[in-house]
């Protein structure tokens, strides 16, 4: 069995000079991805972090494995069944297994339960950049004088919005400790944004960011080679969803659910240098890492292994589906995507694309503002993706569409069903409605 180190950081997308954005410094990944399989069109299952990563590391949709929303207070979502977790999994199969930095895919408790509960035999959640590189190559060290294989799962922060005391009043941006704009190569702004002064400002922070990410995943894997562990250890690389940009996180458009994945697979040719193609999931990740590591795959699992993807060119998939119900509101919408078209169903009148900003001012702006008010989403949304990848004109409207339309539909429904989507039934409660349910209750009760 395979040593497996997974790093995974926040608000990515796929916003790396190996995706082709030029003007980012991400040299250490750019030179993992060349050693690995890098797969050009891999999305999340949600387009915020702690669905999206409960995904990954259980290979089940949000629907089916009960996180529907953040897993921190006061929102508390939470697994349906912790020990579905990769490490519990791979701990019950002889692994060592630790946790480093960011824990978001459980309910956020204290490092020994959240450890219990999920499968680590030790986790040292949060932390910025140096604390997570400094805790990482320590447990890199311990581990590595075990005869047993060992699963290190490392969370970087960066390149998430964080307060800083640079920031102007109204504004969070991209500036954490140690976190300097970077413009050293120009910017790069996605086509579905306004590329105007704010909008360079924020990109030139964000840049920034990722370089300083880029720089901690650099300083473990010279710390895995150093200690003579580069041959016998899996490294993945992903990102839990989109950039922190207007009509990308929180929504799903390829902006919001598009990620960087990357596999190296040391002594395995095929797995060296290759890039695929098709279209795959973060339910893909975990059934992929198990049969690599030579386990079997439990039953349940909503993804497939990519191994025969990268190792005989079979199309791993025909569809990729994706949900969003909480964030820091309801706006319950799902989404089904082939190599061509996608369709999003938006299930409330909510505003057209939740704002994931975190700001009152905001800096940057969508391209299609489409007037003056923000205004709710339509009920479907339909894009063909070959003439119009940024998702700007929604063609549901248009009877030539009707056909693609129906079976789109049809295929979503069915996907609903089988993951038993809570929205087939009734609206989705959140804790934060039991929440004040409970504070009214309890203020009855006690009244004289």
């Amino acid at each position: 069995m395979r040593n497996i180190l997974l790093i995974h950081c926040h608000d990515l997308g796929r916003f790396l000079g190996t995706y082709g954005v030029e003007t980012v410094s991400t040299p250490n990944l750019d030179a993992l991805a060349d050693e690995s399989t890098l797969f050009e069109q891999a999305f999340a299952t949600a387009p915020h972090c702690s669905p999206a990563r409960a995904s990954l590391f259980t290979g089940t949709y949000p629907q089916s494995n009960g996180v529907l929303g953040l897993t921190h207070e006061p929102f508390s979502w939470d697994l349906t069944e912790p020990k579905d977790h990769i490490a519990y999994r791979l701990k019950s199969a002889g692994y060592q297994t630790e946790l480093v930095g960011v824990h978001h895919e459980s309910r956020v408790l204290a490092d020994d339960v959240v450890a219990s509960r999920l499968g680590f035999d030790r986790a040292r959640t949060g932390g910025a950049r140096d604390v997570v590189v400094h805790r990482a190559t320590d447990a890199l060290r311990r581990m590595s004088g075990s005869d047993r294989p060992f699963y290190l799962q490392v969370g970087f922060t960066e390149p998430h919005r964080v307060p800083s005391e640079r920031d102007r009043p109204g504004v969070m941006g991209f500036l954490a400790d140690g976190v300097n704009p970077d413009v050293s190569r120009g910017h790069t702004v996605p086509a579905h944004l306004v590329d105007n002064e704010g909008a360079r400002e924020e990109i030139a922070e964000l840049q920034g960011a990722v370089k300083h990410m880029d720089e901690g995943v650099g300083s473990i894997l010279a710390e895995l080679e150093s200690l003579g562990l580069r041959d016998r250890t899996l490294v993945l690389f992903t990102t839990d969803h989109g950039l922190a940009l207007p009509r990308a996180k929180c929504t799903l458009y390829d902006a919001g659910l598009g990620v960087a994945l990357m596999l190296r697979h040391p002594g395995n040719a095929a797995w060296s240098g290759k890039r695929v193609t098709d279209i795959v999931s973060h339910v893909d990740v975990l059934p992929t890492l198990l049969e690599l590591a030579g386990l079997p795959l439990p039953e349940g699992l909503a993804g497939a292994s990519l191994r025969p993807a990268v190792e005989a060119g079979e199309a791993p998939r025909s569809h990729c589906f994706s949900q969003l119900s909480y964030h820091t509101y309801y706006d319950p919408k799902r989404s089904v995507r082939t190599s061509t078209h996608k369709l999003i169903v938006n299930f409330s009148n909510a505003p057209r694309a939740m704002d994931p900003t975190q700001s009152w001012i905001h800096r940057s702006l969508p391209a299609d503002l489409g007037g003056p008010t923000i205004g709710t989403s339509p009920a479907l949304e339909l894009y063909d993706l070959r003439v119009d990848p940024e998702e700007l004109d929604n063609i549901a409207g248009q009877p030539e569409q009707s056909e693609i339309l129906r079976d789109l539909s049809a295929t979503l429904f069915d996907w609903m069903r089988e993951c038993g989507d809570p929205l087939l039934t009734a609206p989705v409660a959140a804790s934060r409605h039991n929440l004040a349910l409970d504070a009214i209750h309890e203020a009855t009760l006690t009244r004289k």
